[in-house]
């Protein structure tokens, strides 16, 4: 059978076993041998989803073991590991196992066997493949979206930057209005000076005139030497007001004046400074609405509203909820100790379904709690603390069974105080089977070897 699946193995063995590599080629695999953890990784791609078998039974040393844990790492590789029964007592086999393994099988076993455990993992790793993202400030600081509305967004930003004019960005909280200032700065001919941003709804009202304009010494009590103000100090370069719609209505008045005449005077001077600044606006607030209940004048929205950017709240960004999720993992999975790979399904059609009133931040918060506080190895819409919004009617038959096996098991071990080969007998297993499944769910006994 040709290889027409585009589904790819590594088959990590010291020996390989000629009638497995024919089975998986006949089978639609495309098989790649190696027999070191250097062979797997000069043939490894971690941005494609791939399976892979590393066969334990075939002579590895706990040296090996520490090797191939640099190269199992990558979430969109699904391992599977061939063991004897007795191998498993061994600490190092089953520290990789439990941390880098979607599933093991006991040698001998039959192919069928074993090709279903490998299209389980192949399918698993899938998940975390995640659709090209698209950063759009260096740094620390990304813009991730590939929806329509964030590319009309990008555009939006592409076209602002290149003018000199007052730009006003609006949208709910959270979705990262600062973000697409900062895009426009970059890319503005502007970018080399400095970009100065001061929120204007976090600053008392009575400090507000000092804070954008300076002052000099001895303007008031306590006031020992100059201080330049955000404005001037972004001379040359880009001002973000943020949060313009709490700006006290005093304040607007020397703002408006200042923009009506391009000069400023700092408190308690009479010297009239020229200031060439590009003045960014952003704010949550409607200020249409502000106007018309008279909170806010119209003759400074009309200054600083001559282009309008609108970002997308995140529950209109359709599969951008997912793309973040992920980049969001891979940028904070080493607050855990554990290997988080992903996300379950429940998890995503969780994200999907809630409405995310704190828009990307609320997503940040979320993702970022559930990998400190996760207990397996995906995460899920109960570590997302979003139960109530997964639809009942998404569960799969894996996730119907493994929550069965796990209720059976935690109500005989119960009953059992724990005695594990009573549990076994009374499942109907062998003990070895219930460690497995014990180990699947979290439910670990002692590290030195499998429980009595």
């Amino acid at each position: 059978m040709a290889n027409d699946t585009g589904r790819t193995l590594i088959y990590a063995s010291r020996k390989h076993n000629d009638a497995l590599l024919s089975f998986f080629g006949e089978h639609g695999w495309q098989v790649l041998p190696a027999k070191s953890a250097s062979d797997v990784s000069r043939i490894l791609n971690p941005g494609t989803t791939s399976a892979a078998l590393i066969d334990l039974a075939s002579g590895y040393s706990d040296r090996d073991m520490g090797a191939f844990e640099s190269c199992m790492q990558p979430a969109t590789v699904g391992w599977v590991a061939a063991t004897n029964p007795e191998q498993l007592t061994t600490k190092s086999i089953r520290r990789l196992i439990r941390d880098y393994c979607f599933d093991y099988v006991n040698v001998p076993c039959t192919n069928d066997q074993l090709a279903h455990s490998i299209g389980h993992a192949w399918g698993m790793a899938s998940l975390s493949e995640v659709p090209i993202i698209t950063p759009q400030v260096g740094g620390d600081q990304e813009m991730v979206g590939t929806c329509e509305a964030m590319q009309q967004l990008f555009r939006t930003i592409r076209k602002v930057a290149n003018t000199d004019a007052p730009v006003f960005i609006s949208g709910e909280s959270g979705t990262g209005k600062e973000l697409s200032a900062v895009a426009i700065h970059e890319r503005s001919p502007r970018a080399k000076g400095p970009f100065v941003a001061i929120n204007c709804g976090a600053i008392p009202p009575h400090l507000m005139q000092s804070e954008l304009f300076g002052y000099e010494r001895g303007a008031f009590t306590g006031a020992n030497a100059r201080k330049i103000g955000r404005v001037e100090a972004a001379n040359g370069g880009t001002l973000l007001l943020d949060e313009i719609g709490d700006l006290p209505i005093e304040s607007q008045a020397s703002l408006l004046r200042f923009l009506q005449q391009g000069a400023i005077e700092r408190l308690g001077g009479h010297e009239v400074i020229p200031v060439n600044v590009r003045i960014i606006s952003a704010t949550h607030v409607d200020l249409e609405e502000a106007v018309k209940e008279g909170r806010f004048r119209m003759d400074l929205f009309h200054r600083l509203c001559v282009l309008r950017v609108d970002e997308p709240p995140l529950r209109a960004r359709g599969q951008d909820i997912e793309i973040l999720a992920h980049h969001i993992l891979q940028r904070f999975k080493g607050d855990n100790h554990r290997k988080i790979r992903g996300f379950t399904q429940c998890a995503v059609q969780a994200m999907y379904e809630y409405h995310w009133p704190g828009n990307v931040r609320e997503l940040i918060n979320r993702v970022r709690r559930a990998i400190v506080m996760a207990d397996g190895r995906m995460i899920s819409a109960k570590d997302l603390d979003l139960l109530p919004w997964v639809p009942t009617l998404v569960r799969t038959l894996e996730e119907i069974r493994a929550e069965a096996e796990r209720t059976a098991i935690e109500q005989a071990l119960l009953r059992h105080c724990h005695r594990l080969t009573d549990v076994a007998a009374e499942l109907g297993i062998s003990r070895i089977t219930l460690y497995r499944l014990m180990c699947r769910y979290g439910m670990r006994g002692d590290e030195s070897g499998v429980p009595a």
